[in-house]
């Protein structure tokens, strides 16, 4: 057992921050006696001199500068504890699981969670990557605390956050666009389709297929776009997770006569509200306001479609 204290650790680093016992003393609201006492008990214990004297101030010896560098991180370990345990007992959460469709703006997604973690650093975040019914399952399983899905869930409220505008692409060299004419459903029928399988594991749908004669399915969209990139079929994916490959020419929307663009409304839904904890509050208000941020972006693009 220890037989320095945290509180003779945090003595020594106001001394050496403040550059003397007296100023040390204003500072932590303790006697210059105190703190020299508090100090020097110190040293007997370690048997390590940490402290020398310069001139009317003191400074740190070799020995006290890695002692100390070491201290300040229980010390700071310490007060973390402490914030914990405050939160917990204001009702923090110590995890919140949230269940986002793979189809949320990537960059608000990084955005909302950065933002979150510099509020709650210690709460965990199980982040659930859903598609179409995965999320509203996990949400009537009770299993996910936030949802963020494009799907109805019956018996929930849910906010809006935003709309996703997918595209129908394939690459340049793909045999659709080599027709070089306007097309409709049974030219895209003939040649695979890939699709992103629905993460529930219940009464899963096939939404957007359009019974191809061909299909892949997929278990996410980054899975989908590596193919269409690599010229293997066509999907539908959202126009912010392929913008750069629009901008580049490695993908081509194809000239549907209609149905090229869709457009997916998403919402934002608690299992709970009155019962969330302030942590789950704060990754909602996290989400919302990073969607409002990137809507300009979002609306930009929605107003100067690739061509």
């Amino acid at each position: 057992m220890s037989r320095v204290t945290l509180a003779q650790w945090q003595m020594l680093a106001a001394v050496v921050d403040h550059g003397g016992f007296a100023r040390a003393a204003e500072a932590v609201h303790k006697s210059p006696s105190t703190l020299n006492h508090a100090v020097h008990k110190l040293e007997e214990q370690l048997g390590v001199k940490v402290l020398e004297p310069v001139g009317r101030q003191v400074r740190l010896t070799e020995a006290g500068e890695l002692l100390l560098r070491r201290a300040r991180q229980l010390i700071e370990n310490a007060l973390s504890l402490e914030d914990v345990a405050n939160r917990l007992a204001e009702g923090l959460e110590a995890e919140v699981v949230l269940a986002i469709d793979q189809i949320f703006p990537a960059d608000a997604q990084a955005s909302a969670l950065q933002a979150f973690s510099s509020l709650y650093p210690q709460v965990r975040v199980q982040l659930h990557e859903s598609v179409l019914n995965g999320g509203t399952e996990m949400l009537y399983d009770g299993r996910a605390d936030l949802v963020v899905t494009g799907i109805e869930a019956q018996g929930f409220l849910g906010e809006p956050l935003v709309t996703v505008r997918f595209i129908a692409v394939a690459h340049p060299s793909h045999p659709l666009h080599q027709l070089e004419r306007t097309l409709d459903l049974r030219d895209l029928a003939q040649y695979r389709q890939l699709v992103v399988r629905d993460s529930a594991q219940r009464h899963a749908l096939n939404a957007g297929w359009l019974k191809a004669e061909q299909r892949w399915t997929v278990s996410h969209l980054n899975t989908s776009l590596d193919m269409l990139k690599r010229g293997l079929g066509f999907a539908w994916m959202p126009e912010t997770r392929i913008q750069e490959e629009l901008e580049s020419g490695t993908l081509k929307p194809l000239p549907l006569a209609a149905g090229g663009v869709r457009e997916v409304p998403l919402q934002l839904i608690f299992r709970d509200r009155d019962r969330a904890g302030p942590a789950a509050h704060a990754l909602a208000e996290a989400l919302t306001h990073a969607v409002m941020h990137s809507c300009s972006q979002v609306d930009s693009m929605a107003s100067n479609p690739a061509r």
